[in-house]
């Protein structure tokens, strides 16, 4: 029988929905003031999580991950985005592109900090014969810290449809770029050969803990 503890997944996913909501927000927010105003009438410069969560990538994978201790996986609806709308068309794809993972990072350092500023405290665990929330706090900032590092790092692999395949595919002198995008309709295919192969964590793994590493906790 599986020892669920339901307050850790009901604290992972809410950290979960949270975090794939601004990064989509960032998408569409980035996309916006840059000229494309489409995910912006779709209503996605929001921090509503219903406009941008997905049913099967937001909720029941990550649940099935949570409740079975496989690795997580999650998704959120993806931002729609005309490029021929931005301003400096491949420029401003790749900070559209971008700014889902930098909102990811944002998320981390805050959490690092707000955990930093509540180890300050030093605060009892009982304050005048009232339970102390810091405990909970805590465990949700650890949560937001390592969850948004590492979807920051995955969105980062340089593999098409993820962020930073669009990233690569912007940076590419124009001929690259275009061979470059004949792999995108095969990009899922390589990321589930990646990760039912293991190699996946291979390469998330190393740059997401170097980052952990850099980030104040205490």
């Amino acid at each position: 029988m599986l020892d669920i503890n339901f307050a850790q997944i009901f604290i992972s996913f809410i950290v979960l929905l949270f975090s794939l909501t601004f990064h989509e927000m960032a998408h569409a927010f980035t996309a916006d003031r840059l000229g494309d105003s489409t995910a912006r009438l779709l209503g996605r410069v929001s921090l509503n999580p219903v406009v941008h969560a997905d049913p099967i990538g937001t909720v029941v994978f990550p649940l099935l991950a949570m409740v079975t201790g496989a690795p997580l996986i999650g998704w959120a609806k993806p931002v729609p985005v005309n490029v021929r709308q931005l301003r400096h068309h491949r420029r401003d794809y790749v900070l559209v592109a971008a700014a889902g993972p930098a909102a990811n990072l944002v998320l981390a350092v805050t959490a690092s900090l707000l955990l930093v500023l509540l180890a300050s405290l030093r605060v009892s665990p009982q304050t005048i014969g009232e339970p102390n929330v810091s405990a909970p706090i805590a465990a949700i900032l650890g949560q937001a810290i390592g969850l948004n590092v590492l979807l920051a790092v995955f969105n980062m692999i340089p593999i098409p449809p993820l962020d930073g395949g669009n990233v690569l595919a912007g940076l590419l002198p124009l001929g690259l770029a275009r061979q470059f995008n004949l792999i995108r309709p095969y990009g899922f295919l390589v990321l589930y050969a990646l990760m039912l192969s293991g190699y996946l964590w291979s390469v998330v793994d190393p740059p997401a803990s170097f980052l952990l590493s850099l980030l104040p906790t205490r």
